[in-house]
């Protein structure tokens, strides 16, 4: 792991070989904030930077100043091996982290075996498909959200705390076989160079697209997120104890992430409160097999959720409830066919499942526009080897690639196919280092699982057509599928013995439950 000595090291500013013509145009963005003169001095044998600025500024009477006076300069990560690999990772998670995992399982020679950068904003991964069981209860946050320095903690990974900025390719400029890369720059000012790259960025929930859905409603995709609607849900709880007002919640969407929540959420109101969820199309999980379709509308109409399907939510609005004391918010539908009523929903609450857009496009400098083939969606098209077109040294996999299946549609962005692209991504960084042939990549879809509730879920296997596994049975081997799929084997014998534990402990306390009504009824 990276030690504290490594991290000062990458925090000065260090001399760099690269081609000049790359390093010329390496910080034009940065370059413009700080004048209109820049002075420039180079050894001769390395490539070592001193920057002066010429300030045509009212009043500055063109005085000149060295750069750590006037704005910080960017600092040069310290790759601790000068002859290696060094590959860098953008994004820790499903894509990210285990294409590192996977780098690290293969059998390298010893003059070959890369330096891994895991670069994330987060301290944690988080394994997104069981946020829903935070709000339950059900699961603890470090089981599904454990720290990345835990899990890489036996690895030669080094994971670096930051968030990408701005790109620099040059594999582009000259043959595969050049000797940089390129170049990142992350927010802290910091710059990593590195020989091979990997996109893994994900995407953000895309809450612009209607009025009032960035200031009121709240998205469920990130660990924060998940905290805030169990703190919203809390506040909701305490203030409506003992009355009869009922919480209302509004859940906008119906693919799996806005039935998963709205199953969860009307799982823990209870009779204290509605549920009603908002989809454009006139089904739930348009794109789900039928059985997983079916038992959700089974348990959904069990808990009284109401579904109001074929409106488009076409603005929010914040309305104060004088009463209650209380904020609510108003939701202005509109049919998305002719021949239904406008009409408008009440809320305590609403939670926001729709879109999401690509973290690329972000990226790109403002001088380099279109650096990357970014499709509408702002993700990376890529060849069938998971490489950037155009770029090969530079990989992308999950919510950052464009890969498109043989009937021409494009890959769903599921953590399903973020795991088996990472797969192939790190084996295709392996073939590439040691000059074999590359894989193309090939999506097996191993079914489809959506949960229900704390002990309701269920299970489409695609390798027995027609079947789904449904209830506690479906739950049970949700759990255990993703138990499997988690990051480390320490981690994953950690959450066993945990999961066991809680399992164990509500046996018990079902037993004595039932104990204690037929010892009241004898």
């Amino acid at each position: 792991m990276m030690s504290s000595p490594a991290l000062a090291a990458s925090s000065s500013l260090l001399p760099f070989n690269c081609r000049a013509k790359h390093c010329a145009g390496l910080f034009p963005s940065f370059l413009r904030k700080c004048g209109t003169k820049i002075t420039l001095s180079a050894s001769s044998q390395q490539i070592g930077f001193r920057f002066a600025i010429a300030s045509s500024a009212p009043g500055s009477n063109g005085s000149v100043k060295d750069l750590s006076e006037a704005e910080t300069a960017p600092q040069l990560y310290s790759w601790p091996d000068k002859k290696k690999p060094r590959i860098c990772i953008l994004g820790g998670g499903f894509g990210g982290l285990y294409t590192a995992l996977r780098l690290e399982s293969l059998e390298w020679p010893d003059d070959k075996k890369p330096q891994v950068l895991l670069v994330d904003q987060s301290e944690r991964f988080v394994f997104k498909p069981m946020l829903y069981e935070l709000l339950t209860g059900e699961v603890d946050a470090w089981e599904i959200a454990p720290r990345f320095l835990d899990l890489l903690a036996n690895t030669s990974v080094l994971f670096y705390q930051d968030k990408a900025k701005l790109l620099y390719p040059s594999d582009h400029y000259g043959p595969t076989q050049s000797s940089l890369g390129g170049t990142v720059l992350l927010e802290s000012g910091l710059l990593v160079e590195y020989d091979w790259l990997v996109l893994a960025l994900g995407a953000e929930s895309k809450l612009d697209v209607v009025p009032g859905a960035v200031e009121f409603a709240l998205p469920f995709s990130t660990l924060e997120d998940a905290h805030k609607v169990d703190r919203k849900l809390r506040t909701l709880e305490r203030k409506n104890f003992r009355k009869e007002s009922l919480i209302r919640v509004v859940v906008v969407g119906c693919g799996y992430s806005g039935v998963e929540l709205a199953a969860t959420v009307s799982e823990r109101l209870q009779d204290r409160g509605i549920v009603q969820a908002i989809n454009v199309e006139t089904t739930i999980c348009p794109n789900a097999p039928p059985g997983n379709r079916e038992a959700a509308i089974k348990v959904l109409t069990s808990r009284k959720v109401e579904l109001l399907l074929g409106y488009v939510v076409r603005c929010i609005r914040k309305a104060v409830d004088a009463e209650h004391d209380s904020e609510k918010y108003i939701l202005e539908l509109q049919p998305a066919q002719r021949g239904s009523q406008s009409q408008t929903v009440e809320a305590d609450l609403v939670l926001w499942t729709v879109g999401n857009k690509s973290l690329l496009p972000k990226l790109e400098p403002e001088d380099r526009p279109h650096e990357l083939p970014l499709n509408a969606r702002g993700q990376a098209e890529t060849d069938e080897n998971l490489r950037v077109k155009g770029h090969p040294r530079i990989f992308a996999v999950g919510d950052s690639c464009a890969l498109r299946e043989s009937n021409g549609r494009l890959l769903p962005a599921t953590a399903q196919v973020a795991f088996q692209q990472a797969d192939f991504a790190g084996w295709n960084l392996w073939a590439a280092i040691n000059d074999r042939p590359l894989l193309p990549f090939k999506f097996q879809n191993l079914g489809e699982m959506i949960t229900l509730g704390r002990n309701d879920a269920a299970i489409s296997p695609s390798f027995i057509e027609g079947l789904t596994l449904e209830g506690p049975i479906g739950h049970t081997a949700r759990k255990l599928a993703y138990l499997i799929r988690l990051p480390t084997d320490e981690h994953r014998l950690k959450v066993g013995i945990s999961w066991l534990t809680k399992s164990a402990i509500d046996s018990v306390a079902s037993l004595q439950s039932t104990l204690t009504k037929v010892l009241s009824n004898s």
